[in-house]
Parts: structure tokens; C-alpha cells; sequence
């Protein structure tokens, strides 16, 4: 007699089916549409929702911000993912399945024990969640925007325009990258941005590229983890874009940004993840980025100084300020700006500047724009007497043009541009008396920058 052989008992669909209808994760799956075909009980049961009526319908209709459809259509999957359900929050799998070469199904999980554990850690990361949000708040007392667009002086029909543009801007996430020269005032554009948008009450993490070290540019950007390098803090270090979470992080400058630290900024633009110097873990951050510079960028792209897909990610929305000699009407509002600025209360509103000295401010052309402004008023308050600012208050030098290079001597823009910057070195520099801490200051360049720019123009040291 030949004894019957017992069937495997995890042959057929029905044991699978059973084994996930009764385990303690929750499990969807959707098709290559995003429409969903499985649900099993535990899930059901975390998101109390009807499994025969959730059938069929898209991810979407049973969950407003589900992603499996996403992950259908871009075929990559999500580990680990963070995500929200009735203003709860837990982590998920979305994994996609592909049959042949195609898709056919996406396999969403929650990876708990059992639902009721899900909504205890689920509460918890809610709550360390809100708790972050408290921590962001209260850095942002210690990196704080200081200036609002009122902050901003002028009643010309170009600052206005560029108002505008920054007030759209303070409206919505996109980048922002603002143009001028030195001293126009793009860091207070920035500030006003900042201060109008939804982030206004994160931290406001300012960037100088051109005035960090080189070697440290990295560390400073990304933080660092401890024993990273010689030097390195016990304890490591949160780096810029770490600190800005959920609010603004600055980057002034960005045209001196080192071409080889460019890929790395533009990974970290693009994917909002980064990893610390040192570090394996990948650390997420949501940050809003405003870019400045007084460079001709297209100039850069074109010597291959400047990455050319990082312009694309960081001028998302431009806001361009022009020079002071291109708008003289705003020349005195600023200078009377500066001179309530500087002097509070009733004691600056009581200033006047004398017509005379009114039309020399107005015929100086300001190589050095508000920043070079703001210095002469400063200085010109002291002089005044009588609650007057006269012509003989102001620099001697107020009453001569500075003699621009022509077109003749520059044939090339970047010939032109290399002579007016070495005009306006030698300007300030015989301004200050030589002294580079205050010329650099008035330049609105770091020291370093500006100790380079005299070895690279040639100038007397």
C-alpha cells in the first residue's frame, strides 16, 4: 500500500493571502495606476477605513496624500519614508514590483508589531516632531532676518520694480537669486524675503562664500561628526543647511563658491538631504535658499567658473537691484534714511541736508552704492553743526567724477569690468587712507578677498 504523500501546506496563494491578512504590519498594495488591490486587516484597522470599499479606488481617494501612485510612476522605491495620516505620523515602506521588465504592483508597509503600537510611536514622533519645531523657533532668536522690505529706502521706479519682485518671491518656496553690485543691498533684500514668508519664524542661517576658508567650506556647510579631522569639535558640529531646517539658509556670494564644492551644493539643492563630514547617515533638512552676488554669473558659465545647472537651481525667481548711479532720485531718501538710522528718535528727523550738499550727493556716482552712502552720512553727521549737513561736511572727493574706464580701453566686457574694479579699489583705498580692514568693509568683500584682488590688479599694497 503506497502512502499518500501530505500536501505542502504553504503550496497555493491562500496560505500567503492569509499569512499577510494576519500579520502585525500594515500592508497595501496598489496596481501600475495607483488604484489599490489589497488591503490587509492590521492596516485597515490603523487607518479605519472598510477594506471592500477602499478597493478599486484610487490611493488617493482613501488616503489624500499617498504616495503609492508616485512611487507606480517613477518606478523607485521609498524605505523608510515618513508620512502623515489623520495629523499622525509613522514611517513606511513603498516598494515597487516589476514582472518582466514592467511594472505591475506597488507594495506599501508599516512596519510595527501591531497597530496599536503603530499609533503609540506614531504619537511619539508626532511629538519629538513638534518638539523639533520648538527647538527651530528658539534658534531662530539666535539667527534671526533684522530688516523688513520697510527697511528698504527709495522711491524710484527701478527699487520699486525690485520690491516687487521680492515680494513675490517672499510669497512662495522657489529659489531666489538676487543681483547687484557691492553695496546695493542684496543681504537686505534677502532679510525682507525672509521676514514676509511663511518661514518667518525659523532661523535666517547666513553663508559668506567668499569670506569662508576653503579647506573648511564643507565642515561649515554640512557639519561635521566627532573625530572627523584634527581640530574637529568632541562632540562634531551641525553644519548650515542643518541649522536652517524649516527655515531660510543665505548664500551670499555664490559666485566665489568653489567649482568643486558646486556638485555637492547642487546635490544637497536638489535632494534636501545631505551627510555630515565624517558621517554615513543621510540627514534631511527643509530649507528655503536665496542666493546673492555682484558677479556676471552667464560671464562664469561661460569660462567654466560656474556650474551651469546650478545657476538653473538656484535663479528660480531673480531679483535684480540696480546701482545708486542709475537711479539718483533715491540717493536722498537713502542718505536721510541713514541719518534717522544712525541718529534714533526726534534728533535724526531733525536733520537737513543742505540743497548744495543735496546736489553733490546726487552727482557722485557711488561706486561703492548705499553702503559707501551710509559711511559718508555717518561721517558727515559728526561735521554737521546746527542740525545742517553742508557740502563742506562731506569727502572732498564728492565733488569729482570718478573717470570710469571708456570703451575704447576695454574692448571686452571682462576687460572693461577688470578696469572699473581696479578703479574702485584704488578709490576706496585713497578714501580710507589705505587702511584695507575699512575698505574691504566698505567694499562689502572680506579682507582676504580684497588682499587678493590687489595682488591679482596689480595694485600698490
Amino acid at each position: 500500500m503506497v502512502e499518500a504523500i501530505p500536501s505542502n501546506p504553504i503550496d497555493g496563494a491562500g496560505f500567503f493571502k492569509n499569512l499577510v491578512d494576519h500579520m502585525e504590519i500594515g500592508v497595501i498594495i496598489g496596481d501600475a495606476e495607483g488604484k489599490i488591490v489589497y488591503i490587509n486587516q492590521t492596516y485597515a484597522r490603523f487607518l479605519d477605513i472598510d477594506i471592500q470599499a477602499s478597493l478599486g479606488k484610487h490611493a488617493t481617494q482613501v488616503i489624500s496624500n499617498s504616495r503609492l501612485h508616485i512611487v507606480a510612476k517613477t518606478g523607485m522605491a521609498e524605505i523608510n519614508h515618513p508620512h502623515r495620516f489623520n495629523d499622525t505620523g509613522f514611517l513606511v515602506h513603498r516598494v515597487p514590483l516589476f514582472e518582466n521588465g514592467r511594472l505591475i504592483a506597488v507594495v506599501g508597509m508599516v512596519l510595527f508589531d501591531s497597530a496599536t503600537t503603530a499609533a503609540q510611536l506614531a504619537q511619539k514622533l508626532a511629538q519629538l516632531e513638534s518638539k523639533l519645531v520648538d527647538v527651530q523657533k528658539e534658534l531662530a532668536r539666535l539667527h534671526s532676518a533684522t530688516f523688513t522690505f520697510d527697511s528698504i529706502a527709495g522711491k524710484s521706479g527701478s527699487i520699486k520694480k525690485s520690491l516687487r519682485e521680492a515680494a513675490v518671491a517672499a510669497d512662495t518656496s522657489m529659489p531666489v537669486l538676487i543681483t547687484g553690485e557691492s553695496g546695493t543691498g542684496k543681504e537686505l533684500f534677502a532679510h525682507a524675503i525672509h521676514q514676509a514668508s511663511n518661514r518667518r519664524a525659523f532661523p535666517f542661517i547666513r553663508v559668506n562664500c567668499s569670506a569662508m576658508p576653503r579647506d573648511l567650506l564643507e565642515s561649515e556647510l554640512f557639519g561635521y561628526e566627532k573625530g572627523s579631522f584634527t581640530g574637529a569639535h568632541p562632540k562634531g558640529k551641525p553644519g548650515k543647511f542643518e541649522l536652517a531646517h524649516l527655515g531660510t539658509i543665505f548664500l551670499d556670494e555664490i559666485g566665489d563658491m568653489p567649482l568643486d564644492m558646486q556638485p555637492k551644493l547642487l546635490r544637497v539643492l536638489e535632494l534636501k538631504e545631505f551627510e555630515r563630514v565624517g558621517g554615513v547617515k543621510v540627514i534631511s533638512s527643509d530649507f528655503r535658499v536665496i542666493s546673492a552676488t555682484n558677479q556676471n554669473l552667464e560671464q562664469l558659465m561661460k569660462t567654466g567658473q560656474f556650474r551651469r545647472d546650478l545657476y538653473y537651481r538656484i535663479s528660480g525667481l531673480p531679483v535684480e537691484i540696480a546701482p545708486l548711479r542709475e537711479r539718483r532720485e533715491d540717493i536722498v531718501p537713502i542718505a536721510y534714511h541713514f541719518i534717522e538710522k544712525t541718529l534714533k528718535g526726534p534728533a535724526g528727523k531733525a536733520i537737513r541736508i543742505h540743497p548744495a550738499a543735496q546736489k553733490a550727493l546726487e552727482r557722485y556716482d557711488w561706486p561703492g552704492n548705499a553702503r559707501e552712502l551710509c559711511n559718508v552720512m555717518q561721517r558727515a553727521l559728526y561735521r554737521a553743526t546746527a542740525g545742517v549737513i553742508r557740502s563742506e561736511d562731506l569727502p572732498g572727493y564728492l565733488g569729482q567724477a570718478p573717470d570710469f574706464p571708456r570703451r575704447s580701453e576695454a574692448t571686452t566686457l571682462s576687460g572693461y569690468m577688470r578696469a572699473a574694479e581696479r578703479l574702485l579699489i584704488e578709490q576706496t583705498l585713497k578714501q580710507v587712507g589705505g587702511n584695507k580692514t575699512k575698505a574691504a568693509d566698505l567694499l562689502g568683500i572680506h579682507r582676504t578677498l580684497l588682499y587678493r584682488k590687489i595682488k591679482l590688479l596689480g595694485l600698490k599694497g
